[in-house]
């Protein structure tokens, strides 16, 4: 009886220092194994039982049944007692982090694709007298489309072209065109803005076309304003933007509802003279809409139109980049790959 009670005594013992010498979970693990694992200690006393006496079994089981539920007891208060310090711990670190310390292979921070060709556009634009004006990206109907011009009827309200919102009569504008209402409406004549921006259509996503995408916007109003004033702007723009002098255009006729007449510019291609893949062999790659303001549109913005007339003009800035950069995917401007972007 006195042996036995020794031998449980003497396991408690060495499993309660084993358990309080463990620093680990590994070291802790260990101990588990050898007390309490199929091969362990108690396991091999269990064991034992089947050829002890009957009297030797009604001391020894209980007493081994206490043994191993107070071994399984610590080891849980050990094993929580570790995780707490290794929580503790990282805490610990992360409240000392050295701000100061320096960092191996830190990328050096640079700007945006976007944002080299906007600060390049406005300096181009405000060299010829321009100031540099925005507008609102969530947009009431009326300045993004009555106020230009654009009938109840015209395709481009099409719920599968705008983003509408449950707001009464307001959405994401389909172009910086209500800038131009926005800025007649707020300065009056005499004019001359550039804009860029945001805008907002309903487009099937591939390597050309985007739901989110950014134009420029070039308004001027003042009396006399011809079309020779507009021509001979979009040549210094275009000219300037690809660092080509001898860059030439070509005007054909379009339609735009905010200008009468409507034109579209074309620009020789400053890559070949011959054709090549930007250009689609043809030696010129279309660039602009623009046209003379339309009388209405001038109206909505309470200009005089016996006195002021004006011209507009706009342009995706995708477009400029992708043609001057050689971007292959109007996607990769609002992707995250490191290796694009490091290009610029």
């Amino acid at each position: 009886m006195e042996k036995i009670e020794n031998l449980v005594k003497s396991l408690k013992q060495e499993s309660d220092a084993a358990l309080a010498a463990a620093k680990t979970e590994q070291e802790l693990e260990a101990v588990r194994v050898d007390f309490l694992g199929r091969q362990g200690r108690i396991a091999g006393l269990m064991e034992s039982l089947k050829t002890a006496s009957l009297d030797e079994k009604r001391i020894l089981g209980p007493a081994l049944n206490e043994l191993k539920q107070h071994i399984t007891q610590r080891h849980a208060e050990k094993k929580e007692a570790l995780e707490k310090a290794s929580i503790q711990q990282q805490l610990l670190k992360k409240q000392y982090f050295d701000v100061t310390a320096s960092l191996a292979n830190q990328t050096p921070a640079h700007l945006h694709v976007y944002t080299h060709l906007i600060q390049e556009l406005e300096n181009i634009f405000i060299s010829m007298g321009y100031k540099v004006a925005d507008g609102p990206e969530v947009e009431t109907e009326y300045h993004n489309f009555e106020a230009l011009n654009i009938p109840k009827d015209h395709p481009a309200r099409d719920m599968q072209d705008t983003f509408w919102l449950t707001l009464p009569n307001m959405l994401l504008r389909t172009h910086t065109s209500n800038v131009q209402v926005r800025q007649m409406e707020q300065f009056g004549p005499p004019l001359a803005i550039f804009a860029t921006g945001r805008t907002y259509r309903h487009e099937a996503v591939d390597a050309k076309h985007d739901l989110m995408f950014s134009q420029g916007e070039v308004l001027l109003v003042d009396k006399n304003v011809s079309m020779a004033q507009l021509l001979a702007t979009a040549q210094t723009f275009l000219q300037a933007i690809f660092n080509k002098k001898d860059l030439k255009m070509r005007v054909r006729t379009g339609y735009f509802p905010f200008v009468e007449p409507g034109i579209e510019i074309d620009a020789s291609c400053p890559f070949c003279t011959k054709g090549c893949s930007v250009c689609k062999q043809t030696t010129w790659i279309e660039l602009l809409g623009a046209g003379l303001v339309h009388p209405n549109v001038l109206k909505c913005g309470g200009i005089d139109t016996e006195k002021y007339s004006g011209f507009a003009m706009g342009f995706g800035l995708e477009r400029i980049a992708m043609i001057r950069y050689g971007i292959n995917d109007i996607r990769l401007f609002h992707s995250s790959k490191i290796p694009f972007l490091d290009q610029f």
